[in-house]
């Protein structure tokens, strides 16, 4: 409660404090660029400090809650996440990852089976139309990765949030999406030519909260705060339709 009384007075103080500073002395370093992010380095002054942060410049995206109504479920993706994969990699086996060890390539005996990198997510991807609208950009992904054809006028925002924000601070936009088994006009999976791999799941309602706290299914936030939204917001209503 403390907080939520000074946050105002807090933020503004805060927001002084680095106006006031060296700030904005902010030198910018481009180090490596590829289809889907820019890797930079930037230092700037904090409270007379100079610093330095590296960080990813990726695109912002939508992710999309999917319920479907006619079985009562959930409708997630599964898929392999490199990422994940080598970061289990480094706990398994350190020095792989030591300074130094530019381009060595690991051992077969050393190799992780590929099921430790794949994970549950929500269906999303990410903005990369600028003629397509959020709404457009959804549905579009809903039909490529699940085969539900949703109209855009059937979705609901929840809400906008930042993720990645020690690393790249880019915006995902959630939706809603209720739909049928007559809705399903594609097999999903994702699309070839991007190099998707997308195995769609279906996560029973009565088994959903129990799913998203066990960690034997690694799983991203977003599915963690949809199903929880989903229980405040919607499930209270399901037995009036």
């Amino acid at each position: 409660m403390h907080v939520k009384k000074t946050g105002g007075q807090a933020a503004c103080r805060m927001q002084a404090r680095f106006i006031t500073t060296k700030a904005p002395e902010i030198q910018l370093i481009r180090r490596l660029r590829s289809a889907t992010a820019v890797c930079n380095a930037c230092f700037f002054y904090k409270d007379g400090t100079k610093k330095s942060w590296d960080f990813m410049r990726t695109h912002d995206s939508v992710a999309i809650l999917i319920f479907n109504t006619t079985r009562r479920c959930f409708v997630v993706v599964k898929q392999f996440r490199p990422a994940v994969y080598m970061c289990e990699m480094e706990r398994h086996d350190p020095e792989l990852f030591q300074e130094g060890g530019k381009g060595v390539a690991c051992p077969p005996e050393s190799l992780l089976p590929a099921a430790v990198g794949v994970t549950y997510e929500l269906c999303a991807g990410i903005i990369d139309h600028p003629d397509l609208s959020l709404e457009e950009t959804a549905c579009r992904e809903i039909l490529e990765e699940c085969g539900y054809e949703v109209p855009v006028g059937n979705l609901k925002r929840v809400s906008s949030y930042r993720s990645g924000v020690g690393v790249t601070g880019s915006k995902q936009t959630m939706f809603y999406a209720e739909v049928t088994d007559a809705m399903k006009t594609e097999k999903g999976g994702g699309t070839v030519e991007e190099g998707e791999l997308i195995e769609v799941v279906e996560i029973p309602l009565e088994e959903s909260v129990k799913f998203s706290y066990n960690e034997d299914f690694p799983k991203t936030m977003g599915v963690l705060f949809g199903f929880i939204w989903f229980h405040n917001n919607i499930a209270p209503h399901l037995e009036n339709k």
